[in-house]
């Protein structure tokens, strides 16, 4: 089922595939086997955090597949608690990822305000010292990126944020797009009544489920996805997106489901 799937270019050049693995509230061996299954079935991107405390159990998992490690983006997240002692703590995660680079490291979500700079420049060293490809954020608003990049000249190359149909925030993507950074959603089939006629509908049409329409719903926006499951038949619907395509007034109709504004 392997196929070369969509990749959107970071700022340094490094091609970041648009459907990722997420691997939040993966306990232990479920990461270590669902990732197994997701590399298996064709994905190329895997998200986790310090937080998920499965990071071993994905480079296992990694390792174990028999893939180059350049053919696999890896990404993890600092908890702005470890902020005052970042390194370190990026230490231990290339450590128990078992690789001696990551393709991204994101703060999972803001520091107090003392220390949103502080924390922005320990990404910044992370990176000029080889250890991390790109650096961004997680549950960033653009005021907060804004305030990074004008303190320091440099800006987050992602931010990733929950996305789904309820969400969909078009002035809020326009505000990403025009400062170039790319957006990852999160929880997108979990913010999503999956029920809902207008997918049910848009799925029965395409020979679809409505679970694989969401995704490629955000696709169609070209918002990275990270969908997440323990079973390999899920894992494996939600990478097969390429056999149908959603039309304009799809696409239109599932943004018309946004309960924003």
């Amino acid at each position: 089922m392997l196929r070369m799937t969509k990749t959107v270019n970071l700022p340094d050049g490094t091609a970041l595939p648009l459907i990722g693995f997420g691997t939040w509230q993966l306990q232990p061996k479920a990461a270590y086997e669902s990732v197994r299954a997701a590399l298996e079935i064709g994905y190329r991107h895997v998200d986790t955090a310090t937080l998920y405390q499965n990071e071993s159990d994905v480079g296992r998992a990694v390792k174990d597949s028999g893939l180059d490690r350049e053919q696999v983006f890896l990404t993890t997240k600092l908890r702005p608690q470890d902020a005052r002692h970042a390194r370190r703590t990026l230490e231990s995660s290339l450590q128990l990822l078992g690789t001696d680079y990551l393709d991204l490291w994101l703060i999972h979500w803001p520091t107090d305000q003392d220390e949103l700079v502080s924390t922005w420049q320990e990404l910044l060293s992370a990176k000029d010292a080889g250890l991390v490809r790109n650096v961004g954020v997680s549950n960033y608003s653009p005021e907060l990126i804004d305030l990074l990049t004008k303190a320091t000249g440099r800006q987050p190359a992602v931010n990733q944020i929950p996305w789904s149909p309820a969400q969909h925030d078009p002035a809020l993507l326009e505000e990403h797009r025009r400062r170039g950074v790319v957006v990852e959603g999160y929880s997108g089939l979990k913010n999503t009544d999956l029920n809902d006629p207008v997918l049910t509908g848009i799925a029965q049409r395409h020979g679809a489920t409505p679970a694989q329409v969401v995704l490629r719903w955000h696709l169609e926006h070209d918002i990275v996805i990270l969908p997440r499951s323990s079973r390999r038949e899920r894992v494996a619907t939600n990478f097969d997106l390429q056999g149908f395509d959603l039309t304009a007034e799809d696409v239109a109709a599932i943004d018309a489901l946004t309960q924003v504004g």
